[in-house]
């Protein structure tokens, strides 16, 4: 039973796409097949995403109907990054280019030679011969643009219509008009003895068209290859070889050999190759490619440590725990890479623009002809089929296509550069939309570890009053007793040993020293229970309460002796954080299981004015549900385990780590560098990248409801159309290159 239910994911690299309706129309395809949950092509990255059930449909299968609709396709391999593909397209583009240009430019001289002002250019005789331009045109009309012949006649077989469609009418058009007038001449000379002055011949249109295209398809390949740098940085992080201890002997292996288990060994200044454990050595080890964090962080036997980090200055022994695709970093690429090849609902629109968009055009282009040729000169076949031409090729829609994934893999890159991972196009989107942020206090705001931050000593010498209390905690397991045995431990004092200690459950512990001293750390009512006057230490106790701090009354040799506070304390960044999101116009909510009385001292401390205390896992989902209830959006905050409901439940749920647990399920962003400055930052990447996409869309849909007009009323010959035509999908995708330069 379960078999049939096993839900598996692949990506497939496509080849052959030349539109977003080759896109549109392999996504269909590849919906249409049983057993396929959601696919979604992306035209930018040239891939497929398949969610699918492993019983009822195989990768072959999908790929075999790629390559029914006529295109190329290939299961993506894990880790590889399609680098030699992308080389061996550009070598192909700029081949194609070379000849196509070479052949195309003595058509092109022969046709500025015809223009009044530039009757000085010197023409050779032989250029104007029309079997001279027959032979320079065919090639490039069908070996260099062999291909769009090929892609239209599968377009037309699947029954739809792509940018192929209207470069071979277009191109075509203009070819055998001037073959026929080719024919014509030379009967006319085989007839007469003479053809007459050549004829106005539209070779160049279609040689040069091609060869306008090639160019804005080569410049568009070496623009999309910048998209993806981010994906190549990461991956250029990865260590390549690692130093593996077997059978007492050191083997350096590649990386992609190094087994679970495996005891390696990592030098001072080397990267550490995989996810491991420390066994032997101390080092320090630089973490900032992951967490941001500037310091190096100490690490010994026990400590975890991250692949790709750089281990400063011991040597270190490890054991692999996490290899390959398991590694930290593998995963961030991998959300990363998603998140590149995933869909925004806005760009759901656009493809459906462009499905419709090519059979209008080419309506389009037949009404100018008819209107031309029938009306307003009537009888020029050769007027009204250059301005029909002109409209075929203005409006091709790659830049359509192009707007909005070029944007997202530019954004999405950008912000895994500041440690921002979106989980995929449409949360990249949704969260520009969020207006209300709820933050989880413990591990989000604050940093989810106790420490020791007030010591009252009253009538003792605090040092040893210190070393009493510290060494009668140490006895406890008490998560509270590890902060102040830690706070006691860095102030550099020394703890005296324990002859006995016994906890007394809901009161506190109790100890006697190796000197006989007996110690008392506790509540009020263990003071009271043994009948321990402490003054007006319960003033102070509750000044400490009302701050969210948990304080704790010390007694020495049955006299009190001071207080000890222990609290959760804010991230250094938290503050900063929420007063950044104010000023975007954000509102923050905090919410936390803590009591009513700590989570408001906490809230003072961060400006956060809202607080949703004493709330339960499940209930915070209920909070978020009530928010939505409001019509607001809503992100949730939180560590990504408790918080899961929650995180689930809004609009954008938003995990906060450091990296090692990467993308955990429930959540849509996670932020790798832990600090809550991240919202803004990953609020702010979303505003300017769907301000991005919106300017591209514009620009592409007004291109071509400017330039469809202006061609159609013949202020726009072929090749000038076809030359705005490859500007426009450049423009497009360098305008979403400009995200990668966005500074936070």
């Amino acid at each position: 039973m379960e078999q049939s239910t096993r839900q598996e994911q692949t990506t497939l690299d496509i080849g052959g796409m030349t539109c977003a309706a080759c896109a549109n129309r392999i996504e269909k395809g590849l919906n249409k097949l049983p057993g396929v949950t959601k696919a979604t092509v992306n035209f930018a990255m040239e891939t497929a995403h398949v969610e699918y059930n492993a019983a009822e449909v195989s990768k072959q299968a999908m790929t075999d109907k790629v390559v029914q609709l006529g295109y190329q396709a290939v299961v993506k391999e894990e880790g590889k990054s399609g680098e030699e593909k992308k080389q061996k397209e550009l070598r192909d583009k700029k081949l194609q280019l070379l000849v196509s240009a070479v052949l195309s430019l003595p058509l092109l001289w022969a046709m500025v030679s015809h223009f009044s002002f530039t009757s000085w250019i010197y023409l050779p005789d032989f250029l104007m011969n029309p079997w001279v331009q027959l032979a320079l045109a065919t090639p490039v009309q069908f070996v260099i643009g062999g291909h769009f012949y090929t892609g239209a006649y599968k377009a037309l077989r699947n029954k739809s219509a792509n940018m192929d469609v209207l470069v071979a009418l277009g191109t075509s058009a203009a070819y055998f008009y001037s073959l026929y007038l080719t024919f014509q001449w030379s009967a006319a000379a085989t007839t007469h003895g003479h053809g007459g002055g050549a004829p106005s011949l539209y070779f160049e249109t279609s040689a040069v068209l091609i060869t306008l295209i090639i160019l804005g398809k080569l410049f568009e390949v070496l623009a999309k290859g910048r998209t993806s740098e981010a994906i190549k940085k990461l991956m250029g992080l990865q260590a390549k070889t690692a130093v593996v201890i077997r059978d007492g002997q050191e083997l350096a292996i590649p990386v992609e050999n190094v087994l679970v288990g495996d005891m390696v060994l990592v030098k001072p200044g080397e990267k550490i190759p995989v996810d491991g454990e420390v066994v032997q050595g101390a080092s320090a080890v630089d973490e900032s490619m992951l967490t941001g964090e500037s310091l190096p962080v100490e690490k010994q036997a026990g400590d975890t440590v991250i692949g790709a980090t750089v281990n400063k200055n011991g040597r270190l022994t490890i054991r692999a725990t996490r290899i390959g695709k398991e590694t930290a970093l593998a995963q961030i690429i991998k959300v990363v890479e998603e998140a590149q090849g995933s869909k925004a609902e806005i760009q759901r629109v656009a493809d459906k623009i462009s499905g419709i968009f090519v059979p209008i055009v080419v309506g389009i282009a037949l009404l100018t002809f008819l209107i031309w040729f029938l009306l307003v000169e009537p009888g020029e076949f050769a007027g009204a089929l250059e301005k029909a031409i002109a409209v075929l090729v203005i409006a091709c829609p790659c830049a359509l296509g192009l707007a909005t994934p070029t944007s997202i893999m530019a954004g999405s890159g950008r912000a895994a550069e500041f440690g921002i991972l979106f989980k995929g196009g449409e949360h990249l989107e949704a969260m520009e939309k969020v207006q209300t942020v709820i933050v989880d206090k413990t591990g989000t705001v604050t940093k989810g570890k106790p420490e020791l931050t007030d010591v009252f000593i009253e009538g003792m010498d605090e040092a040893e009053a210190l070393g009493l209390i510290g060494a009668a905690e140490k006895q406890s397991e008490h998560p509270l007793a590890e902060a102040i045995v830690a706070g006691i431990a860095a102030k550099g004092i020394v703890l005296p040993s324990i002859e006995q200690f016994g906890a007394i459950p809901g009161y506190g512990i109790q100890a006697v020293a190796a000197g006989g001293a007996k110690v008392l750390v506790g509540t009020r009512r263990l003071m009271q229970r043994e009948q321990i006057d402490f003054g007006n230490a319960g003033e102070r106790m509750e000044r400490l309460e009302s701050e969210g701090k948990t304080a704790m009354l010390a007694a020495i040799n049955g006299r009190y002796a001071g207080i000890v506070a222990v609290a959760d304390t804010v991230k250094e960044s938290s503050k900063e954080a929420i007063a950044k999101l104010k000023q975007m116009g954000i509102e923050v909510i905090m919410i936390t299981g803590d009591n009513k009385r700590t989570a408001e001292a906490i809230a003072r401390q961060v400006g956060i004015e809202r607080t949703l205390a004493e709330v339960l896992p499940e209930g915070k989902a209920e909070e978020v549900k009530r928010l939505q209830a409001q019509g607001k959006k809503v992100a949730m905050v939180g560590d990504g385990i408790n918080d899961a409901p929650a995180l689930a439940t809004a609009d954008v749920g938003i995990a906060i780590g450091t990296g090692t647990d990467i993308a955990m399920e429930a959540a849509d962003v996670t932020l790798m560098r832990g600090e809550l400055t991240g919202i803004a930052d990953a609020i702010y990447m979303s505003r300017k990248t769907m301000a991005n996409i919106k300017q591209n869309l514009f620009w592409a849909l007004g291109y071509n409801t400017l330039g469809i007009p202006i061609a159609a009323i013949g202020l726009l010959a072929p090749w000038v159309a076809g030359a705005a035509m490859a500007l426009s999908s450049v423009s497009v995708v360098l305008n979403a290159l400009r995200l990668q330069r966005l500074k936070r």
